[in-house]
């Protein structure tokens, strides 16, 4: 079998395929959403642009950008949840679609499974999955909020209700046990991990992120997550090392029944690590795939084993 060459673009440049390049078309989006006419101001340079500091702000320009793109007319978070942006989330999906392509068409179509672990209440990528190339899902979140509003958000749009299956994870301390049954076969499994290692380290994280939007205006009183987020989404004892070394270890066990897993790295430094539990465990081919947002860089890392094809 061929190993897949992902399409990797130069640095700083979106996947090739991802429909969000470039600046942000603010006049057709407040067609799509006409709401976030109320968030669009000029910048010093007289050009349209929204508070990016601001959470409503965000999700508006999110609502416009799913309406837009994606035909989702109906889509909203609770405050305090993650509030992804978009643009990075399309890159995850066009880069796993390459590693299912096997240097050939890309596959489309229901008969393409794909289990997204921890789709949060936003429920990002099965709506761009599916949208994008027709790919079945099942989201899984541990949050009983996150369940009860994703499935709210497949109900509301016709073009995902036969698509999208929002499941929630019983068991606490698993990541596919209690979700992939004996018989099912999925594709390709998705991840973005919770990356902190505590709720300190959130914070921080944050602090830098407000400092950053906030550059060259005072920013008053306590940092605030503009994009949201809750413990489970944001981070976990060990961090993403500890939660992705389960899930390659747990993968072992759902090999037969899976071509690629897959999880976002949000740390270069932690690839080592990872890479090490995957031979350890037996992975027969890995990849590491960079992704950039602008200055942004995350890591796509995904693996597969021998025989999971065959037991299709």
């Amino acid at each position: 079998m061929p190993k897949p060459k992902p399409n990797t673009p130069p640095p700083g440049l979106l996947h090739p395929r991802n429909p969000h390049q470039g600046r942000y078309d603010f006049s057709a989006l407040c067609v799509a959403c006409a709401e976030l006419n109320s968030y669009v101001r000029l910048n010093p340079a007289g050009e349209p642009t929204i508070e990016f500091a601001d959470p409503a702000a965000l999700r508006c320009l999110n609502q416009a950008l799913l309406a837009q793109t994606y035909q989702i007319k109906h889509w909203m978070i609770p405050a305090g949840y993650l509030c992804p942006p978009i643009p990075g989330r399309a890159d995850y999906i066009h880069y796993v679609a390459d590693l299912l392509a096997e240097a050939g068409p890309v596959p489309r179509g229901k008969q393409v499974r794909v289990l997204d672990i921890g789709t949060g209440a936003n429920c990002i990528y099965p709506i761009i999955g599916s949208q994008s190339y027709g790919w079945k899902f099942v989201a899984t979140d541990i949050d009983p909020v996150s369940v009860k509003t994703a499935r709210l958000i497949v109900e509301s749009n016709p073009c995902l209700s036969k698509l999208v299956k929002v499941v929630q994870q019983q068991e606490r301390n698993s990541i596919f046990r209690g979700i992939i049954r004996k018989g099912n076969y999925f594709d390709l499994t998705l991840c973005n991990p919770p990356f902190h290692a505590s709720m300190a380290a959130a914070q921080a994280g944050t602090q830098r992120k407000q400092k950053n939007l906030t550059k060259g205006r005072s920013a008053n009183g306590p940092a605030k997550l503009n994009f949201g987020g809750q413990q489970a989404e944001l981070w976990c004892r060990g961090g993403e090392v500890v939660f992705i070394t389960q899930m390659i270890r747990e993968s072992v066990e759902f090999a037969p029944q899976v071509g690629w897993f897959t999880s976002l790295v949000s740390k270069r430094e932690h690839l080592r690590v990872l890479k090490q539990v995957l031979s350890h465990c037996g992975a027969k081919q890995v990849e590491v795939i960079p992704m950039r947002q602008g200055q942004k860089v995350s890591r796509l890392l995904a693996w597969r084993f021998k025989g999971g094809d065959a037991e299709k």
